[in-house]
């Protein structure tokens, strides 16, 4: 056990990291947490559905859980993993800078990145103006006039959620106008249909103004609604022989796991969004909490095997 600098490695120190390292930090284990400090969530004025700290910005509530793991003894590191390889019964993994390092078990908590519509000024809208979910921006933009751009079936099911915070939704026909049956089910909600494909969003950043159609229409707006293609994205998790598979609703792809994010990969646990691309931070931070949990009974198991031996 002395040749491992490290318990455990956390690659990924937001919400799921940081949670599973205050697990194990609080069962005496050593943890090292490598983060870049760059959220998924960074661009959003606060995060929601968070009991107790609604509304906390993001980068705020990622100070507090880092002072939360030095607090209980662990180290925290500006960088990023970018690959791992097994040494023995644990892992040296590789920092961005070149640095290696050692560890019996990783937990991987490295998120994932949203696949953006390539529509001009969108993605300076992205948090703000320019949305995805009705249960985490919904609120700020209730009664506001908003609009739903339609890349794939997800529109209808966006527009009918959305249609509980406002009386002014539309959807945005663009690249994928709704089905007979859906505009019907559109039209009983209150929801309108708006024909023609969305070249650009009109306004400066954090005053969207509307989305300018490719016959010149400006169809008014406040609010934007997207479905992103989220991607978990991991090269330690590549380097290891793991591979993401498409996400149950077709929204995006994961890397698989059992129970308590246990991966097939011996040793390797993942949590959070690189898990489950549909967890919000609480369940995030649920699921980092379970991993380090198992992590730790795994190593208690480990060592007791090899003293019985």
């Amino acid at each position: 056990m002395a040749q491992f600098e490290y318990d455990v490695i956390v690659v990924g120190g937001g919400a799921a990291g940081l949670s599973g390292a205050v697990a194990l930090l609080r069962s005496r284990r050593r943890v090292l947490v490598v983060d870049a400090g760059q959220p998924r969530n960074a661009p959003a004025a606060g995060v929601h559905n968070l009991l107790t700290r609604d509304g906390l910005p993001p980068l705020e509530l990622i100070a507090m859980g880092r002072d939360e793991v030095r607090r209980y003894g662990g180290t925290v590191r500006e960088g990023r993993v970018i690959a791992a390889e097994r040494v023995g019964d644990g892992f040296e993994v590789r920092l961005d800078g070149g640095e290696r390092l050692t560890a019996r078990r990783l937990l991987v908590t490295s998120g994932l990145v949203d696949e953006l519509p390539d529509v001009e000024g969108l993605r300076e809208s992205w948090g703000h103006q320019v949305l995805h979910c009705p249960y985490c921006h919904g609120w700020e933009v209730r009664d506001q006039r908003i609009g739903v751009l339609a890349t794939g079936p997800a529109a209808v099911h966006q527009a009918l959620l959305f249609s509980q915070l406002s009386d002014d939704v539309v959807v945005l026909a663009h690249t994928a106008p709704p089905e007979v049956d859906d505009r019907a089910r559109l039209a009983a909600a209150g929801v309108g249909v708006q024909a023609g494909e969305v070249v650009a969003l009109e306004g400066p950043a954090g005053a969207l103004q509307g989305a300018r159609l490719a016959d010149g229409t400006l169809v008014p707006l406040d609010a934007l609604v997207v479905a992103p293609r989220m991607l978990a994205r991991s090269t330690v998790l590549d380097s290891l022989g793991l591979a993401p598979e498409p996400h149950p609703s077709g929204l995006g792809e994961q890397y698989p796991s059992g129970p308590m994010g246990r991966t097939e990969a011996p040793g390797v646990w993942v949590a959070g969004n690189v898990a489950d691309v549909g967890a919000q931070v609480m369940a995030a931070a649920a699921a980092g909490t379970m991993a380090g949990a198992a992590i730790n009974m795994d190593l208690i198991e480990t060592d007791l095997k090899e003293c019985v031996a």
